[in-house]
């Protein structure tokens, strides 16, 4: 386990593109389909669903952890400009390690958006972040988000500690070793899809 604050070097959100996504700093025009998301049933995986109160504090957090900690969330929508879901890099106080995590919004889901931004987000996070641990926390009910950790390459870490009991540990590997190109990682996130 890492104290907090895990990076502690404030700046602004990136924006990364894929070949089908583009990540972005999250606005307030994001808020009604995470408002849905984490009010609904689509957020029992991950402890909710929520109160409207909680879950516009989770928003403001993932919005404002890039100015505060140097991590954060991202709006995930297709090049065509339709908001699919999020990824976040998660340094939270709640959180025993740097987590990579993402949630596909209701209706976007099985067409492998959050394998694609995860991979995106993971690359940019070991080239610019390089922390000294990174893992996903992954609900044990929730084995479509467990095969995108395996996708990404993140071995089950049984043994870690957790934000929830119940929760599954993938750890990701440091950020001296080799994931392989960003190349790779989206032909792993989105088979079939031809390298740029």
């Amino acid at each position: 386990m890492t104290g907090f604050p895990r990076i502690a070097r404030p700046a602004p959100a990136p924006t990364i593109e894929t070949d089908r996504l583009r990540l972005r700093p999250m606005r307030l025009a994001d808020w009604p389909p995470y408002r849905d998301a984490m009010t609904g049933p689509h957020a029992r995986h991950m402890g909710g669903p929520y109160p409207l109160a909680i879950a516009w504090g989770f928003f403001c957090s993932d919005v404002c952890g890039w100015d505060l900690t140097g991590a954060g969330a991202l709006t995930v929508e297709t090049r065509a400009g339709g908001i699919v879901g999020q990824v976040g890099l998660n340094d939270l106080p709640s959180f025993p390690e740097l987590e990579l995590g993402w949630m596909t919004y209701p209706g976007h889901e099985g067409r492998r958006y959050a394998a694609e931004a995860a991979a995106a987000l993971l690359d940019w996070t070991l080239d610019t972040v390089r922390p000294e641990t990174l893992v996903s926390y992954v609900g044990a009910d929730n084995p479509a988000s467990a095969a995108v950790a395996r996708r990404l390459g993140g071995q089950p870490d049984p043994e870690a500690p957790r934000p929830e009991a119940a929760d599954l540990v993938f750890r990701h590997r440091g950020a001296e070793t080799s994931y392989g190109t960003l190349t790779e990682l989206r032909r792993n996130a989105h088979p079939g899809n031809p390298p740029r």
